[in-house]
């Protein structure tokens, strides 16, 4: 069995950054330096890394950012229109899954990642509130790689937010969060490093 990345023991006690209608916490260095580096040049080479493709105004979008979808067997996921099935977990994958589970205090069972090649690549404004997951349970996003910024806006009021993601570090998001608030990684023309983010996420069973 593979066993899980250490913990940073030293981690600060977090509090909620969001103003209200939600939770967020944000763990920098849960991953050491030495691991960060190994770890991105792992799952770069060993992920089934494939072009995104999203429906926006009825039409198919295919993405430069690299995408793949990894979880438990019979966990497909369908965001913009496109379902996508699951690839079996990798070692690496597994060890910071391990990890994030002792932070979250849950056990996550699907995770979506992301490859940015440089700076011009982000998200754009979304909620992770498909029906496939649990609405109740937290989503980890884990950072490698370039340091980006962050940011949330209330569906309501829109009110702004916003952080820079480090390499090696925890976001973790709480419920309510996805049902109030939307979330993107902004782009940016500064000259950026490559980055991995994954997010783990909890699947309902069918």
């Amino acid at each position: 069995m593979q066993k899980p990345l250490p913990i940073n023991r030293e981690m600060p006690l977090c509090l909620n950054l969001l103003p209200k209608n939600g939770c967020i916490n944000y763990y920098p260095d849960l991953i050491t330096p030495i691991d960060n580096f190994s770890l991105f040049e792992q799952l770069k080479q060993n992920i089934n890394w494939q072009a995104d493709e999203i429906f926006m105004f009825g039409k198919k979008v295919v993405t430069k950012r690299k995408v793949a979808w990894v979880a438990d067997p019979n966990f497909s996921y369908t965001y913009s229109g496109v379902q996508k099935h699951p690839d079996p977990w990798t070692p690496e994958l597994l060890s910071i899954k391990y990890a994030v589970d002792k932070i979250a205090g849950c056990t996550f069972n699907a995770c979506l990642l992301n490859l940015y090649h440089h700076g011009s690549e982000g998200m754009g404004w979304h909620s992770d509130d498909e029906k496939e997951l649990d609405s109740q349970a937290p989503i980890a996003s884990v950072s490698l790689g370039g340091t980006r910024k962050f940011a949330f806006k209330h569906k309501l009021d829109q009110t702004t937010c916003s952080l820079n993601l480090e390499n090696g570090s925890v976001l973790m998001m709480h419920a309510p969060t996805q049902l109030f608030w939307r979330h993107s990684l902004l782009k940016t023309k500064r000259e950026t490093e490559p980055r991995i983010n994954l997010t783990f996420r909890v699947m309902r069973p069918k």
